[in-house]
């Protein structure tokens, strides 16, 4: 296969390829609850027009069995109420990626989800938002600040909840598959890639 026809397959395959993206739906409360005392919240956002067209579903992988969080598409945010501690969260594409995140209770946390080429669509990252630092996301960055305000706030449907169900021997095989390839990171690349206490707000 030439460079340029695998190229033309490549921008087919995002233009075309969707995840299920039509399955959620848009929240009827667009402001963010407010954090329950007892619980972290995290707040997933995602806008970049590369890989637009590519769907990106998120899971709580705490407790190492995936629980479905949605599928965050481009323009979107995602909002999820777990315990304080340490969490674990993956996002499934062609290939699994991780965000780990030690959290506390009453707090706030965002975390950016971009995408990057993988071998025949996009595949997608977990950032966490700092609260100062020299990390690629800041929240006092306007661009991140621009994110949180502009992305609109979805939930999940039936439609979704059974793209989950059809799903989930495939997205535990790629968790199972990818896990040891994230653990196998060096700490300073696994820090990079953690929501600390201090990112909440």
């Amino acid at each position: 296969m030439t460079v340029i026809f695998r190229g033309l397959i490549l921008t087919l395959m995002l233009l075309l390829g969707g995840c299920a993206s039509s399955s959620m739906v848009k929240a009827p409360n667009q402001q963010l609850a407010a954090v329950p005392a007892d619980k972290a919240q995290v707040v997933f956002l995602r806008s970049s027009l590369f890989g637009a067209a590519i769907s990106a579903p998120l899971f709580d992988v705490t407790q190492s069995e995936p629980a479905f969080i949605g599928i965050l598409d481009n323009s979107s945010k995602l909002m999820v109420e777990v315990p304080a501690g340490k969490n674990t969260f993956m996002v499934v594409s062609e290939a699994a990626d991780f965000l780990e995140a030690d959290l506390v209770a009453g707090k706030r946390y965002y975390a950016v989800v971009t995408p990057r080429m993988g071998a025949w669509k996009a595949r997608f990252s977990i950032w966490p938002v700092r609260a100062d630092g020299d990390a690629e996301f800041k929240k006092a960055d306007p661009k991140v600040q621009k994110i949180i305000s502009n992305t609109v706030l979805m939930q999940n449907s039936p439609k979704s909840e059974a793209w989950f169900e059809k799903n989930k021997t495939d997205i535990k095989s790629k968790q199972a598959e990818y896990w040891p390839v994230w653990q196998q990171k060096a700490p300073g690349e696994l820090l990079e890639r953690t929501l600390l206490p201090t990112d909440g707000e």
